[in-house]
């Protein structure tokens, strides 16, 4: 049966022309080294060298074979230093999906900050809707994800990982702009920007509107953090918006203000429950977990 040290043994006595330093080359007894060639020349069912004085000169097929075998160790060389790298996570690719704005904003930040400690690992980053993320994960399509919790499918398993708390998205020159803080009951008679219909964490704020007795005026609707920026800078209405989301689109047009009421979004980090987590799969959510620790603080 051909094994790797056999396939050594033969490139050693090619580029030496002789057991003794072919031994000498890999660190062998040349007894060693003879009988690891004849388990080769067995495999193959022929002589490979013959012997010329104290020469060992290849036969025909041992030149033809030549080029194959040192392809096959070229080959074997490469998988031992991915498997190597990928030991130490030097190496290999990690698959995310997360919302648009997520990937842009907190996790831009988590992730260049992993590829700064590992930086031959390769990512690749994808926004679906969240009941596509759901299944891609799941099914082991992509290998980890970022969603808004509750999280309840049942091919997943979810970490929280980062808690936001919601803002005001006002217009700069508004005059609410200049408040430190807004209470819901100031915004009765503004017209809104909300996001997320129908989805629990909206359902969640309107919750909040009718236990203050409030009806919402909205105004616009959008499942994207930055439409709904887009539409407050442009003076449509205030937008009822996660922190940490929003952050990345401030500018002169638009500012932040924190909500009197203590309304929270919690984000998770999700994986596929057939499987374990790979070991880089685990090292990045433990990097994230840290990260994000480390920017609530």
């Amino acid at each position: 049966m051909l094994n790797l040290k056999s396939l050594q043994s033969f490139r050693a006595i090619m580029q030496t022309g002789s057991a003794t330093a072919a031994a000498k080359q890999m660190g062998l007894t040349q007894p060693g080294i003879s009988r690891l060639l004849a388990s080769l020349e067995q495999s193959v069912g022929y002589a490979l060298f013959y012997r010329e004085h104290s020469r060992l000169i290849p036969t025909d097929e041992a030149l033809r074979l030549r080029a194959e075998i040192e392809l096959l160790l070229n080959n074997a060389d490469r998988f031992l230093a991915l498997a190597r790298n990928l030991r130490k996570f030097d190496a290999g690719s990690l698959t995310i999906v997360a919302p648009a704005s997520f990937s842009s904003g907190p996790l831009a930040d988590a992730v260049a900050s992993f590829m700064a400690v590992h930086p031959a690992v390769s990512i690749s980053i994808d926004s679906q809707s969240p009941q596509q993320a759901r299944e891609l994960v799941a099914q082991r399509s992509i290998d980890c994800g970022f969603t808004q919790l509750p999280e309840q499918h049942p091919g997943l398993i979810c970490y929280p990982i980062l808690k936001s708390a919601l803002v005001c998205a006002v217009p700069s020159q508004h005059p609410l702009a200049q408040q430190t803080s807004i209470q819901l009951a100031q915004l009765c008679s503004e017209p809104l920007v909300l996001l997320g219909k129908g989805r629990p964490s909206r359902q969640n704020l309107e919750q909040f509107f009718q236990s203050e007795g409030i009806t919402p005026q909205v105004k616009i609707e959008t499942h994207n953090i930055a439409t709904a920026c887009a539409y407050v800078k442009r003076q449509q209405g205030i937008a009822i918006i996660n922190k940490i989301l929003a952050e990345q689109y401030v500018d002169k047009d638009m500012r932040l203000i924190p909500l009197t009421n203590t309304i929270s979004h919690e984000y998770g980090f999700i994986h596929s429950a057939h499987a374990p987590m790979s070991r880089l799969v685990k090292a990045f959510y433990q990097h994230c977990l840290n990260f994000f620790n480390t920017e609530e603080q």
